[in-house]
This record gives structure tokens, C-alpha cells and sequence, in this order.
């Protein structure tokens, strides 16, 4: 056993004792609940490591920004601080907050999504100064606070404070784990998202039902619209919307053609019998990966508790989120949203945009990043890692990385029961202490990278 194992194995209690401080601090966005307590936590665990600050930005939460290190290659590391609501509490088999262990894993509210992962890196270098010495890197952490809102500040610190992050070789970014057949992941890139609400009104106020034989049904106005989005094929039919999707490149229909994809298992896992159209195989990861959704997240009108009550309701509104791909902007589908809905005369439905939308972000496959991210996979897993050119999911690692020319990659300690977002989220220990000796590999892969 070489010093640094021999060091995370001394330390082992203490490490998972400091991530259950971390867990057991709320920190929603959502909620603004202990936001600025848990910035500070952030801070005061980076400071013994080298030079950090809180960076305000104004009208948001701060971002803990630190530098460790001082090698010829620059990498960032990004990850937040805030997490998702913990509600429906009932759900819970242990409290959201309580940090428990059972069963080889730590469940808690933000354990996957991100927290573990942020005390995963700051252990790993904590783990590297101590025996191996100085970092061959030059490390800067950025971590913000408002991911889990849609980062709606972010952008605005990268520009104020772009000097701090520009020119970095390569990005390691928040999530990643291992897929539903144990098997290490990495991660390219992530799909662009725009978030809307449609709003469908009708008389100033409820109105018994009876009036509906005369007086327009502003719920079944919004059926209609949103009737015209997609086809019973799962087809967008914005007009417009899909001629600006960039086909995969050829590197990327060569990624996907060796992600070992275990449908059977994951219909299993889901519930389902089968994926949208009987999709399978390549087709299938297509469409997951390379094709922009439009989902319906929520739809609420009128009266919808115990019983019957028969109103009229005098407004009806929806919840839709677009994943983008390439060639695909927020502000594209917003236009082409309100072009089609007047299109189809239904210009009176209201368009509200609920976050400003995060761009689509592409890392080319071979760059240095991700070259270190397979070898570190190899050393440390003893396996070759599935790399995905995207994840089917969204961030803001365009304004951070691509945006700047940086490379990005995913890479964590998380596993397909993590259940992020969901109530019992969870990483297993094993998985913690795996990811500490990843970082360490991924930091000497990346300095010896040319």
C-alpha cells in the first residue's frame, strides 16, 4: 500500500465524519434555506488547502472560489453547493438531513447531487499534499450555489471574474458513477435546457360550471396548444425546431455505438415495458442523447382535491422543459414557441420563461481531460470506463468551459441507485473512497498529459 491509500485509510472515519457535516447543513436554492451557512462550511474546508474566497454576486448566492497548486496545467473543478428540496419527506427511510449510514451507504439530501463529490476531490487533495507532496496541477475550485435553479447567476459570475478561469486546460465537472452494471463512467458534455411555463386564461374569476356551455375553458384551451407540441410518434411539431438540430458527428455515432446500453435491465429498473416507439439499440441512444425533448412537467388547473367540484376554472397553466442539442438556443426555442403556438391560433396563450436556459456543451473526445479520465479509470477501477459524448441531462458547463475553449469532463462517485433529486438519495461508501483515488490518478494523468 502506497502513503496516500495508507493515509485515506487512516483517515477514513474522519473523511466520512466531514461529509456528514457537510450533508447535514441544508442548503436548498429553491428555498433559500441555509444557503449562506453552507457557502461558509465550503470555504472553511478549501482554506485548508490553499487560497479561497467567497466571491458575491449580486442578486445571487456567492461562489466559493479557491487555488491550489501551482504545475504548468491548469485544472478547474466545478461543483455547487445547493440541493434539491427534500420533499415528499414521508418517503424518507431516514431523515433528509441525518446523514445516516446503513447498509454501506450514505443517504442524505445532495449525498449524489453534489456534495459527495465536492468532498470526494477536497479529500483526495488534502490526501495528496500530505504524501505525495505539491500538486503537479494547478487546481481552482469553483462552486457555486444556484445549479439546482438553474444556475441563473452563473454566467454572470464567469463574466465578472473571467481573468480567474480562462486559459484552464481542462475542466473535471460535478456528477458521474457507475452505470446499472457496475461499470465506471465519463462524460463528454451536457444537452442546452430552456424551462417555460404556458399560462391559458379565461373569465376574471371561477365561474360555476354550468357557464362552460358559453364561456371558453381556459384548461381545455391549454390541452389543445399544448396538443399541437408533439405527435402521438413523440415528433416536436414546432415548426422550425428540429431543421436546427445538428446531427451527430461521426466521432459521436462511434461513442455511442460502444456505450453498452442494457435495455432489458434498465425497463426493468423503470418499470416500463418498453422505450418511446419500440426504439432499440443505437436508434434508442440516438434519440437519448442527440435529440432535443419536449416535456410536459406539470399541468394545474381548477379543482383537484378530495371529491368533486364542478368550476369552471378561470386559468390553466403548464410546466415544459426543452433539452437542447447542438444548433439548438434557448432563445430559438422561445421564438420558435410563441411563432408556432400564433401559428396555430394560439397567440393568447401566455409564455413565461422561468430560467434564462443553459446552452448545449460538447468536449471534443480525445482531449487531454478526457485521456487522463480513461487511464485514471484503468488504474484505479481496473476497467475500461463507458464514455458517453453527452449526458441526456443539463448544466451550466457551457459558460465555464466550452464557452472559454475549455474541455470539460463528468466524472464521480455516484451509482445508478443514487437516486438524485428523489427521496433516499444515496452514495455508497465504497464508491467514496474509490472516487479519492480517481482524483488522485486523474491529477498525476492530467499533469503528465502532452
Amino acid at each position: 500500500m502506497d502513503k496516500f491509500d495508507e493515509y485515506v485509510d487512516l483517515n477514513r472515519e474522519r473523511f466520512l465524519a466531514e461529509l456528514q457535516d457537510m450533508l447535514r447543513q441544508p442548503s436548498v436554492a429553491a428555498q433559500n434555506l441555509g444557503m449562506r451557512e453552507m457557502a461558509e462550511k465550503v470555504l472553511a474546508r478549501l482554506k485548508k488547502l490553499g487560497n479561497a474566497r467567497l466571491i458575491e454576486v449580486e442578486g445571487g448566492q456567492p461562489v466559493v472560489y479557491a487555488e491550489i497548486g501551482k504545475g504548468k496545467r491548469t485544472l478547474l473543478i466545478y461543483d455547487h453547493y445547493d440541493v434539491q428540496p427534500p420533499e415528499p419527506l414521508e418517503l424518507w427511510e431516514t431523515g433528509p438531513w441525518e446523514a445516516a449510514i446503513r447498509d454501506g451507504k450514505i443517504i442524505a439530501r445532495g449525498v449524489a447531487d453534489n456534495k459527495g463529490n465536492l468532498m470526494c476531490r477536497i479529500h483526495a487533495i488534502e490526501a495528496y499534499l500530505a504524501t505525495v507532496g505539491p500538486l503537479p496541477v494547478r487546481v481552482k475550485f469553483v462552486v457555486e450555489g444556484e445549479e439546482e435553479i438553474g444556475s441563473i447567476h452563473f454566467s454572470k459570475f464567469v463574466e465578472e471574474n473571467r481573468s480567474l478561469v480562462e486559459g484552464a486546460d481542462g475542466c473535471l465537472w460535478e456528477f458521474g458513477g457507475k452505470d446499472i452494471n457496475e461499470r465506471p463512467t465519463l462524460t463528454c458534455g451536457l444537452k442546452g435546457i430552456m424551462y417555460v411555463e404556458l399560462h391559458a386564461h379565461g373569465a376574471k374569476y371561477d365561474l360555476h360550471s354550468a357557464e362552460a356551455a358559453i364561456v371558453t375553458d381556459p384548461a381545455w384551451r391549454l390541452v389543445w396548444a399544448l396538443s399541437t407540441l408533439k405527435d402521438t410518434n413523440d415528433r416536436i411539431l414546432i415548426e422550425g425546431l428540429m431543421s436546427h438540430v445538428r446531427q451527430p458527428t461521426a466521432d459521436e455515432i462511434e461513442a455511442l455505438k460502444k456505450i453498452p446500453y442494457d435495455e432489458e435491465k434498465i425497463k426493468a429498473d423503470y418499470g416500463i415495458s418498453s422505450f418511446i416507439n419500440n426504439l432499440t439499440g443505437l436508434d434508442l441512444l440516438k434519440k437519448l442523447f442527440c435529440e432535443p425533448t419536449c416535456t410536459i412537467c406539470g399541468v394545474y388547473s381548477g379543482y383537484v382535491g378530495q371529491g368533486s367540484k364542478t368550476v369552471l376554472p378561470n386559468h390553466a397553466f403548464a410546466k415544459i422543459d426543452f433539452r437542447l442539442v447542438p444548433n439548438l438556443t434557448p432563445r430559438v426555442v422561445v421564438d420558435l414557441l410563441k411563432k408556432h403556438l400564433a401559428r396555430h391560433n394560439f397567440g393568447d396563450i401566455e409564455v413565461k420563461i422561468l430560467e434564462h436556459g443553459e446552452e448545449v456543451a460538447r468536449s471534443p473526445l480525445n482531449s487531454a481531460i478526457v485521456r487522463a479520465g480513461i487511464e485514471a479509470t484503468r488504474r484505479v477501477y481496473k476497467s475500461e470506463p463507458v464514455v458517453y459524448p453527452t449526458s441526456a441531462g443539463s448544466g451550466p458547463m457551457y459558460p465555464l468551459c466550452q464557452g472559454l475553449g475549455i474541455p470539460a469532463l463528468s466524472a464521480g462517485c455516484g451509482w445508478h441507485g443514487s437516486r438524485a433529486h428523489s427521496p433516499n438519495e444515496s452514495i455508497r461508501i465504497e464508491d467514496y473512497f474509490d472516487g479519492i483515488r480517481f482524483v488522485r490518478e486523474l491529477i498525476d494523468q492530467f499533469a503528465a498529459e502532452l
